[in-house]
C-alpha cells in the first residue's frame, strides 16, 4: 500500500508532463496550419491581349512574407521561372525571357501577406497555368491565366447572289460565328470558315443567302464563350437588294478584266514576235564570224587572239540567252496568272448567268399565272424586266464566249512560251559547253607557247655557251 502511495503522485507528475507535451504540440499545429491558409483563385482569370491583371494569391491571417521566398512558375516553360522573390529581393537570374521586364509582386502587400503577381502587357502565349510555391510555409498553389483578342465583324453585301458575307479579323481562341433575323433566331447558312494566322489570331468568316422574309434586319455575331466577348453588327436589306442586278455594276468589272486580259495576251503576242526577230538577227550576225573565223583558221592567224574572239562571242551570246530566258520566265508567270484569273472570270459568268436564267424562268411563269391579275402598271414593269433579263443574258453568254476564246489563246501562248524556254535552256547548255572546250584550247594553246618560249631560251642559253668556249 505504501509502495503504491508513493507511486501515484509520481504517476501524476508524468501525466502532466506529457498533457503539456500535447498541448504544446497541438498549439504549434494550429498555429502551423493557421499559417498555411491562403487563399487564391478557383476560377480561371480572363485577360485581353495587352491588358494588365493579377494572379491573386495571399495568406488569410495577412502574415508578413516579404522575407520569405515566393516562386510563380510555369512548369511547361523551360526554365520555369515567371518571377522569384528571395529574402525580399527579386531574384530573376532564372526568369523565363518571356517574361522579362513585365512581372512583378508588391513589397509593401507582401508585408500583409499578399503575394499577387502581376503581369503586364498580356500576350496569347502568357495563357496556362502558373504555380505559386511558398517553401517556407508548405504552400502549393495554382491559378489558370484564359488570354483572349477579339474584334468587331466587317460585312460586305454580294448583290448578285443575294447574298452577304461577314468576315472578323484578329480573335483567340478561335470564336463561332452566327447569322440571326429580326427575331433573333438563328439563321441557316453556310459553313464558317476559319482561318489561324502567323501571329496565331483567328479570322473567321461566313456567308448567308438574304430572302425577302428575314425582314429588314440581319445580324452577324461573333462571340468566344471561354472568354466571355461577343462583337455584332447589323446589315439592313433594302428592297433594292432583291432586284435585277444592273450591268453597271459587276458586269461593268468582268468587262473591264476582259479587257485587261486582252491587252496581256497582245503584249505576250508581240514579245513572242520580237523574239522571232531576235533569232532570225542572231542567225544572221553569226554568218560574218563564222566566215572570219574560218578564215583565221585557214591563213594561221593568230591562235590566241582567235581563241579569245570566240570566247568574247560566246559570253555575248551567253548572256543574251539568259536575258532572254528571264523574259521569257516572266511572260510565263504572267500568262499563269492570266490563265488563273480567266477562269474565275469564266466561273463567275457562269454563275451569274445560271442566275438570271433562273429569273426568267421565275418571270415568265409570274407573268402566265398573274397575267389577268395584276394590273396594267405591275405587268408593264414585269414585261421590262423580262427585256432587262435577255438582255443581260445576252451580255453575259458573249462576254463568257470572249472569255473562252481569251483563255484558249493564253494557253497556246504559255505551250510556245515553254517550248522556248526549253530551247533556250539548251542553247545556254551548248554555249557553256563551248566556253569550256574554248577554254581548254586556249590553257592548251598558252602552255605550248610557254615550252616553246623556254626551249627557244634553252637554245639560246647553249648558243651564248658555246661561244663563250
Amino acid at each position: 500500500m505504501i509502495h503504491l502511495k508513493r507511486m501515484k503522485p509520481q504517476l501524476s507528475v508524468f501525466n502532466v508532463l506529457v498533457l503539456q507535451d500535447a498541448v504544446v504540440f497541438l498549439l504549434l499545429t494550429n498555429t502551423y496550419a493557421v499559417q498555411s491558409e491562403f487563399i487564391g483563385s478557383a476560377q480561371p482569370i480572363v485577360a485581353m491581349v495587352g491588358d494588365d491583371i493579377i494572379l491573386p494569391l495571399h495568406l488569410q491571417n495577412a502574415e508578413d512574407v516579404s522575407d520569405v521566398t515566393v516562386e510563380w512558375a510555369r512548369p511547361e516553360l523551360d526554365p520555369r521561372f515567371v518571377h522569384v522573390r528571395r529574402d525580399n529581393v527579386e531574384f530573376l537570374i532564372d526568369q523565363n525571357p518571356l517574361y522579362m521586364g513585365r512581372t512583378s509582386v508588391n513589397k509593401n502587400k507582401a508585408k500583409c501577406g499578399d503575394v499577387s503577381l502581376k503581369l503586364s502587357k498580356v500576350k496569347l502565349s502568357d495563357a496556362g497555368i502558373y504555380r505559386c510555391f511558398i517553401p517556407d510555409l508548405h504552400i502549393d498553389s495554382t491559378v489558370q491565366l484564359v488570354v483572349g483578342a477579339v474584334s468587331s465583324p466587317a460585312t460586305q453585301i454580294s448583290i448578285d447572289n443575294n447574298g452577304v458575307v461577314c468576315k472578323s479579323k484578329g480573335w483567340y481562341p478561335d470564336p463561332e460565328l452566327l447569322w440571326l433575323d429580326a427575331e433573333g433566331k438563328i439563321l441557316s447558312a453556310g459553313p464558317t470558315e476559319t482561318v489561324r494566322g502567323p501571329d496565331d489570331l483567328y479570322t473567321v468568316s461566313s456567308r448567308v443567302t438574304v430572302e425577302k422574309r428575314h425582314s429588314n434586319n440581319i445580324t452577324c455575331r461573333v462571340q468566344q464563350r471561354k472568354i466571355n466577348q461577343t462583337r455584332e453588327t447589323q446589315i439592313k436589306v433594302t428592297d433594292s437588294f432583291f432586284m435585277v442586278p444592273s450591268p453597271s455594276s459587276s458586269t461593268v468589272r468582268i468587262i473591264i478584266s476582259l479587257l485587261l486580259c486582252f491587252v496581256a495576251v497582245l503584249i505576250a503576242v508581240l514579245v513572242f514576235w520580237k523574239i522571232k526577230k531576235t533569232e532570225k538577227d542572231q542567225r544572221e550576225s553569226e554568218l560574218p564570224f563564222s566566215t572570219m573565223e574560218s578564215q583565221l583558221l585557214v591563213e594561221g592567224g593568230d591562235r590566241k587572239h582567235h581563241l579569245d574572239m570566240i570566247r568574247a562571242k560566246l559570253e555575248e551570246e551567253k548572256q543574251k540567252a539568259e536575258g532572254e530566258l528571264k523574259h521569257v520566265d516572266h511572260i510565263i508567270k504572267t500568262l499563269t496568272v492570266q490563265k488563273k484569273d480567266l477562269k474565275k472570270q469564266r466561273e463567275k459568268l457562269n454563275s451569274l448567268l445560271q442566275d438570271v436564267n433562273i429569273k426568267i424562268v421565275e418571270n415568265k411563269k409570274k407573268l402566265e399565272d398573274g397575267a389577268f391579275f395584276y394590273e396594267e402598271k405591275k405587268t408593264e414593269k414585269r414585261e421590262q424586266t423580262k427585256d432587262d433579263l435577255e438582255k443581260k443574258n445576252k451580255e453575259l453568254e458573249e462576254m463568257l464566249k470572249n472569255t473562252e476564246t481569251l483563255l484558249e489563246r493564253t494557253e497556246g501562248l504559255i505551250n510556245t512560251m515553254i517550248e522556248r524556254k526549253g530551247k533556250l535552256e539548251k542553247d545556254r547548255e551548248q554555249i557553256t559547253k563551248q566556253l569550256k572546250q574554248t577554254g581548254r584550247q586556249r590553257d592548251e594553246h598558252q602552255k605550248k607557247l610557254e615550252l616553246e618560249q623556254s626551249e627557244r631560251e634553252e637554245e639560246k642559253h647553249e648558243l651564248k655557251t658555246n661561244e663563250s668556249v
